[in-house]
């Protein structure tokens, strides 16, 4: 929640240079506006850097048996950098490989793929 105030608070800083503008130069003008694509061109890889993660603690949880991978990826959404770091610590340790019968990874030692179901 606090992540996403503080990306609606640069994105409305991003735009004031466009709004407080008063009777200037064309140059002043440019100036302006590759300050605002700038603003948004760095929140715009802010958010697809977020997406990405979640993406991947998704995919993790899911790959090591967690029941509740959904709910990692919500923690991630709202938590931002805190919640990964909270997911890598309590996340099962061990290594991922492929699954003989579907090839998503999965964690040695599980019983059942979590993808395919195949032993």
């Amino acid at each position: 929640m606090r992540r996403n105030v503080l990306i609606a608070l640069l994105l409305v800083l991003c735009t004031l240079p466009l709004v407080a503008q008063n009777e200037t130069t064309p140059g002043e003008a440019a100036a302006g506006i590759a300050a605002m694509g700038g603003c948004m061109v760095f929140v715009l890889i802010m958010l697809a850097i977020q997406i990405f993660i979640m993406i991947w603690v998704y995919k993790d949880a899911k790959a090591r048996g967690m029941d509740n991978a959904v709910l990692w990826l919500v923690i991630v959404l709202i938590t931002g950098l805190i919640g990964l770091v909270i997911y890598l610590f309590v996340r099962p340790k061990g290594e991922t490989m492929p699954c003989p019968s579907c090839g998503k990874k999965r964690m040695t030692g599980l019983p059942r793929c979590p993808n395919c179901g195949n032993p």
